[in-house]
């Protein structure tokens, strides 16, 4: 992680492309009172990479699919000069995209949007009955053992080290996630992963993986050792299925990994 103050000589486009401010209390409006979140992480600086043109995977008269770059938002972020994400970069060829479901920052692959208001209701509810299939790639460190097999660990918001999640057996949401070797490679010690999101929290991949001792190539908020071993977290959404929200047939999309 890159602290302010810290140098970072990693060159754009390779670095995590933002500086996490661990020092600036944040205010909270609360029945009229004013309170405070001291040490929250914020986003204070952000480089995202270059608008050198969308990757539109598919695009029709009620949704897109687009390939998102690592290192960009997929929101406008809070903040001065933090409008650049995916969204806005859509929203300039396309005015009626709506987002209906965001990546990481650092993570790069599919995303689905919706053209207009009624299309944006239809995927905002696939996604909360979970009818969208999406299956990520990884390169975790460590060689993993099992072949397969699911984590069962409930998260929630770690709100004093924000925009770090944690496992939580007591108040934490259940979080389900499906894994499947690819391979291994002994020489550099990793393994390639394919992961299964069955529920959909923030940071669930990188947790549950780092939970299993085997965290995500280049993750700067759960890798520990492992940041260093990649220039970008090595996460790409690689497979999205879903059912048409007009036409109702099954359609799949597929992007290859970057890495």
């Amino acid at each position: 992680m890159v602290l302010v103050g810290e140098q970072d000589d990693r060159p754009p486009g390779l670095r995590a492309d933002f500086t996490w401010n661990r020092l600036v209390s944040r205010e909270h409006g609360v029945q009229g009172q004013r309170l405070q979140c001291p040490g929250e992480s914020i986003l204070t600086a952000y480089f995202p990479p270059p608008d050198s043109g969308l990757t539109v995977i598919h695009v029709d008269n009620e949704i897109i699919v687009v390939d998102k770059p690592a290192g960009l938002l997929s929101v406008p972020g809070r903040g001065e000069g933090m409008d650049d994400c995916l969204a806005s970069r859509v929203q300039a060829r396309y005015p009626d995209a709506l987002i209906a479901h965001r990546l990481d920052m650092s993570t790069s692959g599919l995303l689905v949007l919706a053209r207009g208001a009624e299309m944006h209701r239809q995927l905002s509810r696939f996604f909360r009955e979970r009818q969208i299939d999406k299956r990520y790639v990884a390169i975790v460190y460590g060689q993993m053992v099992e072949e397969s097999g699911e984590v069962e660990l409930p998260l929630i918001c770690d709100w004093p080290n924000r925009p770090r999640q944690k496992v939580d057996f007591e108040i934490g949401k259940p979080s389900l996630t499906r894994f499947r070797v690819v391979s291994r490679d002994p020489d550099a010690n990793t393994t390639r992963v394919e992961l299964e999101p069955v529920t959909g929290r923030s940071h669930q991949l990188r947790v549950h993986m780092a939970s299993l001792g085997h965290p995500i190539l280049g993750d700067d908020l759960y890798g520990g050792e492992a940041t260093a071993l990649a220039d970008r977290l090595l996460l790409h959404a690689m497979d999205l299925g879903l059912f048409h929200p007009l036409t109702a047939a099954a359609i799949q999309f597929h992007s290859d990994a970057p890495f």
